[in-house]
């Protein structure tokens, strides 16, 4: 009897949890709902576990938050869709609650559940529960029903079908603008199931007071529903209905409708097609660019490439680019910083002449702004205008800059230059490189921030793989043994990180000779950290070096590190000393 009883103790302590006055005890039992639905088997679940939850929805809003989430997933638990409605009381009142993320997660739920339901018992169960909540006297019920009409309508008699057209309306002009917004931001999803000859009359008229709503927090909802809509409609249907309201909706007195208009235009230009664009969308957008409010501007300046791309490069040059130019000395290093984001994105929109003529100037003068995040946001798209204009004319008037930059004072710029060096390695060629940038590359090894060094470390590895071991011999290993003696132990930690990296680039003959003295050599040192760096670099080489250099060389300096007084030291030595054995055992 005993063995029964067992695996129901902890079921009887879960459902005793979910009365407890402490609230981690009810919250760790909700979150443990399945279990004891399994344990009660479908009937019991449905019957009494159901019902208590439907009760006892007066708790914390995290308790409930959680109830909410488990019950979108508890149609197993309670014998499948046929008797998925079951779940629905629990849910519904859920939706009525005052905290937001409750009621969405219920109104989510709901949508789960409602989207698995059998046809008839959505009619029978689901619709009048959408009623019910719509109709509700409190406007958080009123709220969550808005979410729930694009599940309940497909499946509904034609009746109701156009009693939930006409319920949804109603919701559109409700006197609390919390139901306004949350039918306004919904009216996509419930649009796209409505049949076609009501989209173009009943959802028209709807989104037409929405547009017109007094609060400007309902008509910036509207603007999303225009690119929804958008792509709902026939093109001329849209032009004949939403292009008049985008329009409009750019010359808005909030500044939050007119930067959800500049936010989504792209997806609007798309919904409207190229012709309605190029005669009324593009009047709009150069609105939008010169807008008096800055967060406007903003949204508009990130846009500025994906609009160039619908429209000729002739009307770009004509009307976007002097809004651009404009923009690029705007007072707010915020504009300046979205545009140097995008800026260079124009480049292959353009083409090669007005890039050279009309772009190159603006990246300049962007290039030396004083906004770090905007010289950082024009150096990490470089390669976009090298495919335009080729690698000459960028090198002779970007390149000053870039140097320029290579000291600048803030180290996400230079970190960001160091980045970029490989690849304009790889496109200014060797002889380019060596005159311009190769002393560089040697000085950010001893910059004052580590993940510069450490960058720097990398980068020569880069180059070496670029450029071939002859060149790196030749340029890069000479300056590294001499920077090994530097008296300021970071430096010569950074220069142990570049030879780890450095040696599978340079092959074993060349590490033997030129690389392992100087790891040898640093075992030496005074510092700690530099020597138990030496036993993780000596360990690195074990693979790339012949067996007889590591007995002869590594293992020796490895046993003597082992014997150090400092504890990481001795740890690191041993680690590296197993790491020898493990590969000679496995040869």
């Amino acid at each position: 009897m005993a063995m029964v009883e067992e695996p129901l103790y902890p079921i009887a302590v879960l459902i005793d949890e979910l009365k407890n006055d402490d609230i981690q005890l009810r919250l760790n039992s909700i979150r443990r709902l399945s279990t004891i639905a399994r344990a009660l088997g479908e009937e019991r679940t449905r019957k009494e576990l159901i019902p208590f939850l439907s009760e006892n929805n007066d708790d914390d809003d995290e308790v409930l938050l959680a109830m909410a989430e488990e019950l979108g997933v508890f149609i197993p638990y309670v014998g499948g869709i046929e008797h998925a409605h079951v779940l629905l009381p629990p849910l519904e009142t859920l939706c009525t609650v005052e905290e937001t993320c409750v009621r969405d997660k219920a109104v989510e739920s709901l949508c789960r559940i409602g989207s698995q339901m059998r046809e008839n018992d959505l009619v029978e169960w689901f619709i009048p529960l959408v009623k019910r909540l719509a109709a509700g006297e409190w406007f958080t019920a009123r709220v969550s029903a808005c979410g729930l009409f694009h599940i309940a309508y497909p499946s509904a008699p034609e009746m109701v079908k156009t009693e939930l057209r006409s319920i949804y309306s109603q919701l559109c002009q409700d006197d609390m603008p919390m139901v306004r917004r949350s039918a306004a931001s919904n009216l996509g999803k419930f649009a796209a199931t409505v049949e076609s000859a009501h989209l173009k009359t009943d959802i028209m008229q709807i989104f037409e007071d929405l547009t017109q709503d007094d609060q400007d927090s309902v008509r910036l909802l509207a603007v999303e529903g225009c690119a929804a809509l958008g792509k709902l409609l026939e093109p001329q249907d849209c032009v004949a209905h939403i292009l008049n309201v985008i329009v409009n909706f750019s010359q808005d007195k909030s500044w939050r409708v007119r930067y959800m208009v500049a936010n989504q235009l792209y997806e609007l230009c798309e919904a409207v097609g190229p012709e309605p664009t190029r005669t009324d969308l593009v009047p709009a957008y150069v609105r939008l660019l010169r807008d008096n409010e800055a967060e406007v501007r903003i949204a508009a300046a990130g846009k500025v490439t994906k609009f160039c791309r619908i429209l000729s490069p002739e009307l770009a040059i004509q009307h976007i680019l002097p809004c651009v130019k404009e923009l690029s000395s705007d007072s707010s290093q915020h504009v300046r910083s979205a545009l140097a984001s995008v800026i260079m994105g124009m480049a292959p929109v353009l083409g090669k002449d007005a890039t050279i003529e009309q772009l190159l100037p603006i990246f300049l003068s962007l290039l030396k702004d004083d906004f770090p995040d905007v010289r950082l946001n024009i150096i990490s798209k470089l390669d976009q205008v090298n495919q335009v204009i080729g690698i000459d004319l960028l090198s002779q008037s970007l390149l000053p800059a870039i140097v320029e930059l290579a000291e600048d004072r803030h180290w996400r710029v230079r970190l960001a230059i160091i980045e970029y060096i490989p690849l304009l390695a790889s496109q200014l060629g060797v002889g380019f490189f060596d005159d311009k940038l190769g002393a560089l590359c040697m000085q950010w090894m001893q910059d004052k921030v580590y993940s510069i060094r450490d960058a720097a470390a990398n980068n020569l590895k880069r180059l070496a793989e670029e450029f071939g071991p002859d060149w790196a011999m030749q340029h890069i290993i000479p300056q590294v043994l001499e920077m090994s003696s530097d008296s300021h132990y970071l430096y010569r930690m950074t220069i142990l990180r570049a030879v780890s990296l450095l040696a599978p680039v340079m092959g074993s003959e060349i590490t033997c000779s030129k690389l392992l003295p100087v790891v040898v050599n640093a075992s030496k040192d005074r510092v700690p950290n530099i020597k138990f760096n030496v036993a993780k670099v000596l360990q690195s080489l074990i693979p790339i070096v012949d067996q007889p250099v590591v007995e002869k060389t590594i293992r020796p300096c490895l046993v003597e590190l082992s014997e150090d007084p400092d504890v990481d030291v001795r740890y690191f030595a041993t680690q590296a000393i197993q790491s020898i054995d493990h590969v000679m055992m496995s040869n």
